[in-house]
């Protein structure tokens, strides 16, 4: 069994007759029909369908209120509280900030745990449970970034910048987070239009490096070409953005790729499904 109280995420609670259908115009994943013990991974877009911020939603059984529970880095907090209310309108909603009443934890390798609020991490199996409670308690954080990159899965603010992403180069549509199916939100239509043009060109990558670990937003070079920028890393193991045109040139030439002056190598996560270069 492992576990980790992740102390940089908060909880948003949007609660109130309206809660669901809010929600569901506003946001790039379905809330229809989600189910206690069940979670939809899934963000609030520009626009211009850039990420303003991503989350976990999960109905909020047994607290007061009710409605739906969002796990959300808790430095945007308040942000999202700001603008969910510019949103609100007439819809009968209520928006709050819970973050410091209510904690996150993340566990894996083991069973079902136990807990206020759980759901499967609805991204990848391999991350496990999210646990979402009053007192959680967990080792270091430290050791969900080490499990979280070893999969190569990216996270906000880190491996990407919020308000200068689409969700493809994210790869929320690789990781449930996108639901091409549903109706109108904030941002569909670019989002649609770069998902059936297959137009996404930076995509989120894994990286090896043997040497020091590349400074957090250190570029990735292969020759005089930027291919994109080094995110989070640990133990030899890393996840970057990057440019597959410009990635697959660097293969074509057999040139070195540099991450803050170390050799790397760059990998597709097991998990993706997005076009590589050389790949028929």
């Amino acid at each position: 069994m492992a576990e980790a109280r992740l102390r940089d995420r908060g909880v948003v609670q949007v609660a109130g007759e309206d809660a669901e259908s809010f929600l569901q115009g506003l946001v790039t994943t379905s809330v229809t029909g989600l189910a206690t013990g069940e979670a939809r991974f899934g963000a609030l877009l520009t626009p211009q369908g850039k990420i303003v911020v991503d989350f976990f939603i999960t109905p909020a059984t047994g607290i007061e209120g009710g409605g739906f529970l969002l796990d959300v880095p808790q430095a945007l907090g308040p942000d999202l509280v700001r603008k969910l209310s510019f949103y609100k309108l007439r819809a009968r909603v209520t928006i709050r900030d819970l973050s410091d009443q209510l904690s996150v934890t993340a566990v894996w390798d083991q069973d079902v745990p136990t807990g206020s609020i759980v759901f499967k991490d609805p991204r990848a199996p391999a991350l496990g449970w999210r646990v979402i409670g009053s007192n959680e308690v967990g080792s270091d954080q430290a050791f969900y970034d080490a499990h979280r990159i070893a999969l190569g899965i990216p996270e906000g603010g880190r491996d990407y910048a919020y308000g200068d992403a689409f969700p493809h180069e994210a790869v929320m549509d690789q990781l449930h987070g996108v639901a091409f199916d549903k109706g109108c939100y904030v941002g569909q239509e670019v989002v649609s239009r770069m998902q059936h043009r297959g137009t996404a060109r930076t995509r989120i990558v894994s990286v090896t490096y043997a040497g020091p670990k590349p400074a957090d937003g250190a570029e990735i070079i292969a020759g005089d070409k930027v291919l994109g920028t080094f995110g989070s890393g640990a133990d030899g193991a890393g996840v970057a953005l990057v440019r597959l045109d410009r990635l697959g040139e660097a293969f074509d030439s057999g040139s070195a790729i540099l991450a803050g002056g170390n050799v790397v190598a760059i990998t597709k996560p097991a998990w993706a499904t997005y076009p590589w270069p050389g790949e028929a």
